[in-house]
């Protein structure tokens, strides 16, 4: 009878994973198809150096925001028990940090200006520190969204958000014609958060400073914190070292190429980690069933992030000439380099989540810490002889070295080989490298002059790709179809 109960819990998880992961693919999907216009829009309107200054203005808060990090958010996902009791003093302090950030921000902003050489800069830190006081008060009952894999809810949550963001921002960049319209679009897409987060989930927080339960989230949150601390100068010392060294328009140039090219990164796996870290969080007292749902996650997210990156790194030139125009070639070269960054960070995305929802986010911090010194001795004289794509270069040699180093902790914590983990990632990169190298030869025979040309490379990249990786599963036993086709029933 035990054994029955158990066989239904574990259906009804797998089948909450799946259906979770439906609605955050879904919403990823569509926030990208509309941010990819908004950037489309913003670039033609917009200058690379009015992206550098949003850039320096929101490395302001993102420094201030990581340092005062409680990561009770993760800590009350990662409880197995009901976490009601705590959710009142998280969210008091939650108020009291965004008030202090708010406060902060608002009296460093000259110091922040002067301190990039960007004195227009200092205004606009000003504007944007408001939404760390409408984030404070944002409903602390949204983590349920999450720890119960209620995603339909945060789709409607983030998108309507997004939506806002979008045309807001698009609107005004028609009339202002400057970075004033990516200002006011993060502020109105923070007031609609604050407002959906009371519409769409019914708990009705209060303040309450319980000093007891704060220290116990505190507990696990501090590795949260550190890791988040050192993850943020790995993730983000990049661009303060450029909007130092060679200023806001190199910086504009460097951010934009950071962001088409780490889409597998941000957007495939951000849509799986979401989905695995409280799930992983529930099974992690069952090693068997953690191995074969992690490895499963490895290989799904292998295959969809590798090629990506392969097209990007195929496509920067052409894409970047049809949509974005002239203004921003100066980025391909960086663009391509970080498509490795991106594919590797793919891996560590999966591993992160994994060590989170084992309770173990100390190793996080470690790696991090190590990555980050592996840095510091190479971005500035890489940055300072070759530029940005220099400093994209910087950030790919840590990342890789940091990444094996995951893989042998992973390994002994779901007890196999490091031979097998590596293993799962050798088909989708031999494929993906198949694929770019045909690519290539196409785009320098017959060459890409229009959106149509474009999109028809594309197509027959996936074709390729598509084609590899089912002769690999005849012949080699690649499985990544079988699984493909068993969500796809699983969720029908």
């Amino acid at each position: 009878m035990d054994k029955k109960l158990d066989l239904r819990v574990e259906e009804s998880l797998s089948e909450r994973v799946v259906k979770g992961g439906f609605w955050v693919f879904s919403l990823r999907l569509i926030e990208r198809g509309f941010s990819f216009v908004r950037l489309i829009i913003l670039a033609r309107l917009l200058s690379p150096n009015d992206f550098g200054l949003l850039g320096i203005s929101l490395l302001a808060l993102s420094i201030l925001g990581v340092f005062t990090q409680t990561g009770f958010e993760s800590a009350l996902i990662q409880r197995k028990e009901n976490t009601e009791k705590y959710l009142n003093s998280a969210w008091t302090v939650q108020i009291i940090r965004g008030l202090f950030l708010f406060s902060v921000l608002f009296i460093i902003s000259p110091l922040v200006g002067e301190f990039f050489n960007t004195p227009r800069a200092s205004l606009i830190i000003r504007f944007l520190a408001l939404t760390q006081i409408l984030g404070a008060f944002k409903n602390i009952g949204i983590i349920y969204f999450t720890k119960e894999l209620e995603f339909n809810k945060k789709f409607i949550y983030s998108l309507i958000s997004n939506l806002v963001d979008m045309g807001v921002s698009i609107s005004f960049a028609f009339l202002l014609r400057n970075v004033w319209a990516l200002v006011w679009g993060l502020l109105a897409g923070s007031f609609t958060s604050l407002i959906l987060s009371y519409i769409l989930s019914s708990y009705r927080p209060r303040i309450e400073f319980n000093l007891e339960k704060i220290k116990e989230l505190f507990g696990f949150g501090k590795w949260i914190l550190g890791s988040n601390i050192l993850i943020f100068f790995v993730t983000q010392g990049d661009d303060i070292f450029v909007g130092k060294l060679l200023g806001p328009l190199a910086l504009g140039l460097y951010q934009m190429a950071y962001r088409f090219s780490n889409m597998p990164a941000t957007e495939i796996t951000h849509v799986i980690s979401q989905v695995t870290f409280p799930a992983y969080s529930k099974m992690q007292d069952n090693l068997p069933r953690l191995r074969e749902s992690y490895l499963r996650v490895l290989q799904f997210t292998a295959f969809l992030a590798f090629p990506i990156a392969g097209l990007i790194f195929v496509l920067a030139s052409d894409f970047t000439k049809l949509f974005l125009g002239e203004k921003w070639i100066p980025m391909v070269p960086a663009m391509q380099v970080l498509c490795i960054f991106g594919a590797m960070r793919s891996f560590g995305t999966t591993a992160g989540s994994l060590f989170q929802g084992v309770g173990k986010p100390k190793l996080l911090t470690k790696l991090a810490f190590f990555q980050l010194i592996m840095l510091a001795f190479i971005i500035y004289p890489l940055t300072k002889n070759l530029g940005i794509f220099g400093t994209a270069l910087a950030v790919v040699i840590p990342m890789g070295v940091t990444q094996i180093l995951a893989g042998v902790y992973l390994a002994k914590i779901i007890q196999i080989s490091f031979i097998r983990l590596a293993g799962e990632l050798f088909f989708p990169l031999i494929s993906s490298v198949g694929m770019a190298s045909v690519l290539f030869y196409i785009i320098k025979i017959l060459g890409i002059r229009n959106v149509v040309g474009l999109v028809g490379v594309f197509l027959i990249g996936v074709v390729f790709y598509g084609s590899i990786t089912y002769l690999f599963s005849r012949l080699f036993g690649y499985k990544v179809e079988k699984e493909i086709l068993h969500l796809l029933r699983f969720r029908r």
